[in-house]
């Protein structure tokens, strides 16, 4: 199984030495996104434009690599603030359909850029 980078100026660069997503020819492992709009590197305002913003780059990483949202079998939300669970969750009820992804969601003491979420997730290649 080989394992190569996935790249798109869609999404946000890496914000370290990281790819945004790696294709092992059967799975797409996508580097967490954030809700930085890819072209002014600013964060959208209020944890549901975040999560809107950081679902988007992760539908573009995804397109890059030869999948899509419907392919996603597993999601990890990481969100600042456990209380901004229902706000989240309601944005991300709009990106997937069943059968949803399995999912996990865990409070974190802090993220890169402060931001209130990050999203990652794990497809199947088309």
């Amino acid at each position: 199984m080989s394992k190569q980078p996935i790249s798109t100026d869609r999404a946000p660069g890496a914000l370290g030495p990281y790819s945004q997503a790696i294709d092992t020819g059967m799975f797409i492992f996508a580097s967490g996104q954030l809700g930085l709009d890819p072209v002014s590197g600013e964060l959208a305002e209020g944890v549901q434009e975040q999560a809107r913003v950081a679902l988007e780059n992760v539908t573009a990483v995804l397109d890059a690599a030869g999948s899509s949202l419907d392919q996603v079998v597993k999601t990890t939300v990481f969100l600042q603030d456990m209380n901004d669970f229902a706000a989240m969750n309601e944005i991300y009820g709009q990106f997937f359909k069943e059968p949803y992804p399995a999912r996990s969601a865990v409070q974190v003491a802090r993220l890169p850029k402060d931001a209130l979420v990050e999203i990652e997730v794990i497809a199947l290649k088309k």
